[in-house]
């Protein structure tokens, strides 16, 4: 359980004041200061395998709020704290929306603050930077399928004042566990998940970090989804690869479609007809484990077999 926070958020200092509303209950939160800091806040897009930053230095805050918000989308939670800024007398820098701010890179470049507290869905973020006077902040705004996240970053001549009382504090968010990995059907039941469920990972193939390269062993699931297709030649699969998050987006999307081509090419060496499947790569923007420990990036270094429509 969490108790609800007063919304409005003094975030002061004795020359310096941002009073933020947020859109919705707040359910954790978390915040690191450090003064004196010297701080590169990003200004553009990540593009040429670049960030623009500008270097600031003074009192810096961060601090990141976990909001219920199941039913607010991107522009319903980032709308409002933007004209907020606008009507306080800030100067909007810098505005962008996931590809406009470079997508995966621009995300994995910019100091986020961990999870449970803070979460940006890589397809789905926005980061806004502003100024008055002395005082630079940026606003990274983002969500998941319960919840809404906001991660506010100060820098001034000053420190922020608390923003909550004391009283008020929040029940800790517990860190939430990872899933486990739905195990792969026997291999007689690869098809029927497949028409049940309209995807099914498989399972029993392994993938080297870096690597399209399929390692070597038994692979039940090839066989019997080779099986599958070969009883019907109207059925039709898209075979979709995933990587974890280690280097940059479009690299890792080249090598989830090489790694869904391997698996193509295997099935084909066991009599698959051509027709019957294709593969696409969608490198590391699905992923089903957390990316912060090895066992978690093995989860995601996969290929999912997706049922396809018939020609």
């Amino acid at each position: 359980m969490y108790r609800c926070l007063p919304l409005l958020l003094l975030l002061s200092g004795p020359a310096f004041a941002l009073d933020l509303t947020l859109p919705a209950p707040v359910a954790g939160q978390q915040a690191a200061s450090e003064n004196p800091a010297s701080v590169e806040l990003p200004t553009g897009p990540f593009a040429a395998g670049a960030l623009p930053v500008r270097r600031v230095t003074g009192a810096l805050d961060r601090r990141a709020w976990q909001l219920d918000a199941p039913r607010l989308s991107l522009a319903e939670l980032a709308g409002p704290l933007r004209e907020q800024l606008l009507a306080q007398g800030y100067d909007i820098l810098f505005d962008c929306e996931t590809k406009g701010c470079g997508g995966f890179d621009f995300r994995f470049v910019i100091e986020v603050m961990p999870e449970p507290g803070m979460h940006v869905d890589l397809g789905d973020f926005r980061f806004i930077a502003a100024e008055k006077g002395e005082e630079v902040v940026n606003l990274l705004v983002s969500r998941s399928p319960g919840y809404g996240f906001v991660q506010l970053t100060r820098v001034a001549p000053e420190p922020m004042a608390d923003a909550v009382p004391a009283a008020a504090e929040p029940d800790p968010v517990p860190a939430v566990a990872p899933a486990p990995a739905p195990a792969a059907p026997p291999p007689g039941d690869l098809g029927a998940a497949l028409e049940a469920e309209g995807a099914v990972v498989l399972e029993d193939l392994v993938f080297a970090s870096g690597s399209s390269a399929l390692e070597s062993g038994d692979t039940p699931s090839l066989t019997a989804l080779a099986e599958w297709l070969a009883a019907d030649p109207a059925r039709r699969v898209a075979l979709v690869g995933h990587t974890d998050n280690s280097g940059g987006l479009e690299a890792n999307i080249a090598l989830s479609k090489k790694r869904a081509q391997a698996v193509r090419q295997a099935l084909l060496d066991r009599g698959v007809a051509a027709g019957q499947v294709s593969a696409e790569g969608v490198g590391p923007l699905a992923p089903r484990a957390t990316n912060l420990t090895e066992e978690g990036r093995r989860k995601n270094r996969r290929v999912e077999a997706v049922m396809a429509s018939t020609q």
